[in-house]
């Protein structure tokens, strides 16, 4: 997929933010690809889409974060891709992936640090949203 703005479309935003906080910490574990899948195949807001542009997104992804400016063109995709009203949705299925598998390190820790900071979530509402993909996440 090419990285233009007319290709990229707010699905394969949602997708390209899962699969940049998966890589972050250089590795993509399964419970996380599990978790991605997950969420794609069951939200609404992945009713219309066509799940095998999940794998076009995630080379996307994987091609910008090769490139020096690799995530500051992944956010202006982003931002540009996604409507304003579905940011704190693209948060909350950035923490959902990065408490997948149980961790959290500090490269994923400071990319939702960077997708906080990029799409201007409110403080009170990134720290509601974590309380949440936390919760969701626990083990016995």
């Amino acid at each position: 997929m090419p990285h233009t703005l007319a290709d990229f479309t707010a699905q394969d935003a949602l997708v390209a933010i899962m699969v940049a906080v998966s890589v972050s910490d250089q590795t993509i574990n399964t419970s996380e690809l599990l978790a991605i899948e997950r969420q794609v195949n069951h939200l609404p807001i992945f009713a219309q889409y066509d799940t095998q542009r999940m794998r076009e997104a995630a080379q996307t992804v994987f091609r910008m974060m090769e490139e020096e400016d690799g995530l500051d063109t992944l956010f202006a995709l982003v931002r540009a891709a996604l409507p304003e009203r579905l940011f704190e949705t693209a948060y909350a299925l950035a923490c959902d992936t990065a408490a997948a598998d149980g961790t959290l390190g500090q490269t994923e820790l400071r990319l939702l640090e960077e997708v906080r900071y990029e799409l201007n979530i409110d403080r009170l509402h990134a720290a509601a949203i974590e309380r949440g993909a936390r919760a969701r996440h626990l083990t016995l």
